[in-house]
Order: structure tokens, then C-alpha cells, then sequence
């Protein structure tokens, strides 16, 4: 399985297609940090919020890369469904953790963070590191559901991810009557802003875990019963 998550991401490399989705990502980040300073905890949850789209059409394009036959006999020599899955999920993962890195340098490049004398740096970008990492497994997740063994053609793996990219904003708005329906990324936006109790960030770790489960169950049971 191990090989396999290799073999994937050496292609999603080696092929180019890891580039557009860095460009989007660093174009999106620029214009994000080009309208001024702002706390590191303001600064990184509205990232994770720009990121999580990225991330979630770079697992798509991961995905993507390898043909149709080319996955059904990579599920053949694991000798299981799941193994075959899970080393694509995990590929996705370790591709998201590179954008997740350019996310936390880009405020400091583009000198758009104010940290108090008393403050470590290092502190903001811990804050920053779980704020991403909260977003990576939802993305991954909706990526997955978006990807062309769930949704065979290109036009609805793009409406599955721009549709599940625009709820969970509009459904994570304060105020909403169904936030539970989409990962808390506006919750986490407001929460780093503001801060707030141990037990809020808790609920919020719970809240993204329910949901990429839930979602990865989803996307799991679509391709085990396609060919």
C-alpha cells in the first residue's frame, strides 16, 4: 500500500499537475494577504478557508492522474478494495501537507501578520498548523467524492466540488440552522479570530472528524460497488 501511495503521488508530481493547484493556492493567498495586516489566529483562519477548496480539487487531480485500468489492477495486485482506497487517500493527504506549508509561510512572505511584542511566533503558527490540519481531512474527503470513479465525467466531479466548497461557507455562517451539515471552516475562521475556550476547539476537532468520516464512508461504499 505504502508503494502505491508512492507510486501516486510520484505521478501527481512528475506529470505537472501539482503545479496548477500551487499556483491557485499562491495566487489566492497573495490577494488574500495584499489587503493588509491582521492576527496571526484572523489571518490563518481565513487561509484554512481559502485552502480548503485547493485542497480538496488537488485530490481530485491526484485522483484523476492515474487511468481507469490502471486503478482496477493496482485493487488486484493489493488483493483489497480498501488497501487500494485508503493509499489513494493517503496520497491526497501527503500532497495536502505541501499546500498546508506554503499556507503557513505565506503571511510572513507577504509580511502581513502583526504579532504582539509578547507573543511567540512560533505559537501563531502552531494556531495556524491545527486550523489547516482541520481543514485538510474534509477537503480530502470532498475531493474524493468529486474524483471521476465516483462522479465519471468532469462536469459533475466539478459540481460536486464547487457545490460542496460553497455550502460549507454559506451553511457554516453564523446564524445558519444546519451548520452540522458542512465542516465547521467558518466556526474555525471565527474561533482563531476570536479565540475561545479549550472545549470550543474540541467541539470543533469532533465536528470536522463526523464529517470526513461520514464523507469518506460516502465516497468509499460509491467505489466499492462501481466497477
Amino acid at each position: 500500500m505504502i508503494a502505491l501511495t508512492r507510486m501516486r503521488l510520484h505521478g501527481f508530481v512528475r506529470t505537472g499537475r501539482a503545479v496548477a493547484p500551487l499556483i491557485a493556492a499562491l495566487a489566492a493567498l497573495s490577494i488574500l494577504y495584499g489587503g493588509g495586516r491582521a492576527e496571526p489566529g484572523e489571518a490563518y483562519g481565513v487561509s484554512a478557508l481559502v485552502a480548503f477548496p485547493v485542497l480538496a480539487w488537488q485530490t481530485k487531480i491526484l485522483l484523476d492522474v492515474e487511468p481507469d485500468v490502471q486503478r482496477r489492477l493496482a485493487r488486484v495486485a493489493l488483493g483489497s478494495a480498501a488497501r487500494e482506497t485508503v493509499a489513494g487517500l493517503l496520497a491526497a493527504a501527503v500532497a495536502g501537507l505541501g499546500t498546508i506549508a506554503v499556507a503557513l509561510a505565506a503571511p510572513w512572505v507577504f509580511q502581513a501578520v502583526e504579532v504582539d511584542p509578547g507573543d511567540a511566533v512560533g505559537r501563531a503558527v502552531l494556531i495556524g498548523l491545527g486550523v489547516h490540519l482541520l481543514a485538510l481531512g474534509p477537503a480530502v474527503a470532498l475531493g474524493a467524492l468529486a474524483s471521476r470513479a465516483v462522479t465519471r465525467t468532469a462536469g459533475m466531479g466539478a459540481a460536486v466540488l464547487v457545490t460542496g466548497s460553497v455550502l460549507a461557507v454559506v451553511l457554516g455562517l453564523h446564524g445558519s440552522p444546519v451548520p452540522w451539515l458542512v465542516p465547521p471552516l467558518m466556526a474555525a475562521a471565527r474561533y482563531t479570530a476570536s479565540g475561545g475556550p479549550t472545549l470550543t476547539a474540541l467541539t470543533l476537532i469532533t465536528h470536522a472528524l463526523l464529517w470526513t468520516t461520514a464523507t469518506t464512508y460516502a465516497y468509499t461504499h460509491l467505489r466499492h460497488t462501481r466497477p
